[in-house]
Formats: C-alpha cells, structure tokens, sequence
C-alpha cells in the first residue's frame, strides 16, 4: 500500500481543504486577516532565493495566527507548498530503490511537514538547512521500516546500519575486511550480537527464485541452480544399517563384498584373486547377501 499523508501530519493543514489543493488556494484572494501578505505566485513559478524570502516572511506570519483557523492552514500549507522543491531534491537521492519515487515524495512531504512545525525563526537558522535532515530521515525510516524482505525486529534493524558504518570505518582503518571481535569492541557489543546482527542483514534483500543470471552467465534461473535431487541420499540409510552387519562377516566374506561391490570385479576376477572358482564365489556371495538382507529385515 503506498504511503499517504495520513489525518495525524496533516489534520491542521487540511482543517478547511485538502493538501493537494492548496496550489489553487495560493493564486485566490487572502484570507482575512492575511491582506498585508506579499503576493504568491504560483508555486512551480517561484525560485528557490524567492521561495526562502517568503517562507521568512510567512514563518513570521504564521508566529502570530492561532493554530486551528483558516488563516493559520492557509500560512502553513503555502510553506509546504513553496518548500516541495526541497522534499524533491532529497527525493532524487533515493531514486536507484525499488520503490516509486511518488511514495517517496510523498514520505519527505511528512518530514516537511514536521519541520514546519518545529521550526523556530528565532533560532537564527535557514529554513532549508533546519528542514533537510528532517526530510531525509523520514525518508530513510520509510525504507528502513518497509524495505526489508523479510520483517526484522527494530533492534536488529539499526544494528545493521551500526555494522555497516562501522565496518567501513575499520576496512579504512585496517585495510581489510574486520573481524567479528573488532566490530564487537568497535560498538560495545558481544561477537554473538555482532553476529546476529550479520545475520539479519541477510534479510534486507531476497532474490527471487525465477531470477535470470547475468548476460554473460550460461546457467539457469536460480532455482535451476540451488536444488536438485540426490539420489544417493536415499542409500545412506541402508549404509548405516549395513555396517554393523558387516562387521559380523567372515573375513573372506568382507573381503568379496569389497571387491564385487567396491573395486567393481567380476565374479571369475574375485575367483583368480582368492584362489576359488568363479562358481564358488557366486555362492558365498549369494549367501552374504541373503544374510545381510535378512538382518536388515530384522532390524526394520
């Protein structure tokens, strides 16, 4: 479900009119009680050196208007509306993900908003410069809560970010990969919360099981590739159960069953090596096994 500005960021600034409507507002009379405010141009008309100079002019406006009236959401919106170029350009960092980048503006136009309300004009600061970190941090706990293929707990979520920024540092640090005991000491953690924390990095990404290889590679889709079927998985059973019922075996019995059924000679072959005819060994072969396929009976 794509992401939307939902009642609890925008109730005050939709109190009288939705946010995507607040462009028709901007080019209409001022409300009352706002006539000594300079005229707005549209939008998309407006330069970011033009846009800063209003927004100081409308957050100085907007100290003095009551939250909750007309006046206040009209200030307000057309601050959201004059500074989008800002949630748009920390938009643009994040256009290589998977997800459309109209849910990504859409996320920044929430960090826009909230700094919007927590702006001070006292403070001394630019409104872009206070507004940016907010912007991208929404964005990033967008992708941080959402972009996961597989659901992790918070925790484990920020441990990855922690390993990642760490291990960079101590690749630079060391020139090589660090290992599990030096990320552990580089973040105060255990080798085994540093290793959960590796683990669950696995889950950020999955690739699908249809996924075609690269150009250049001349194998199947990955699930050609990670399974097949094993016949010989079948015999290990009975090779365990056979063991014990060997080992009971004459000797000169043992012997023949390894070279029938391991070096591969024929009957006459066993027959020059033992000394014996061919016919005899056909027999104690025969009887070896009519015996171990009994016990196997048994122990079944």
């Amino acid at each position: 479900m794509s992401p939307r500005l939902d009642a609890s960021h925008t109730q005050r600034a939709t109190s009288t009119h939705p946010l995507e409507d607040a462009q028709d507002e901007l080019t209409h009379e001022l409300p009352d009680g706002l006539e000594g405010l300079p005229e707005i141009p549209p939008y998309d008309e407006v330069g970011p050196v033009d846009a800063r100079a209003l927004s100081k002019t409308l957050f100085e406006r907007l100290e003095s208007l009551e939250e909750g009236t007309h006046e206040y959401s009209y200030v307000r919106n057309t601050l959201v509306e004059l500074n989008l170029a800002l949630v748009k350009f920390a938009a643009s960092r994040f256009r290589s993900r998977s997800e459309p980048m109209e849910d990504i503006i859409q996320v920044g136009t929430i960090g826009l908003i909230k700094a919007i309300d927590r702006f001070e004009l006292s403070r001394g600061v630019e409104f872009p410069t206070f507004a940016m970190p907010t912007i991208i941090g929404e964005i990033k706990r967008f992708f941080r809560d959402t972009s996961w293929s597989v659901r992790v707990p918070r925790r484990l979520q920020e441990l990855r970010l922690d390993l990642a920024k760490a291990g960079d540092e101590l690749a630079q640090k060391l020139d090589r990969a660090p290992t599990v005991g030096e990320l552990a000491e580089r973040l105060g953690l255990s080798n085994d919360e540093v290793v959960e924390g590796m683990a669950a990095s696995n889950a950020y990404t999955a690739s699908s099981l249809d996924a075609q290889p690269e150009e250049d590679d001349s194998e199947g889709a990955l699930a050609d590739r990670i399974g097949y079927e094993d016949h010989g998985l079948e015999g290990i059973e009975y090779v365990e159960s056979l063991k014990p019922l060997i080992a009971e075996l004459p000797p000169r019995d043992r012997k023949i069953l390894s070279l029938r059924f391991v070096a591969g000679m024929t009957q006459s072959e066993i027959g020059d090596e033992l000394g014996i005819s061919q016919m005899h060994v056909s027999r104690l072969l025969s009887r070896t096994l009519v015996r171990l396929r009994r016990g196997l009976t048994v122990e079944e």
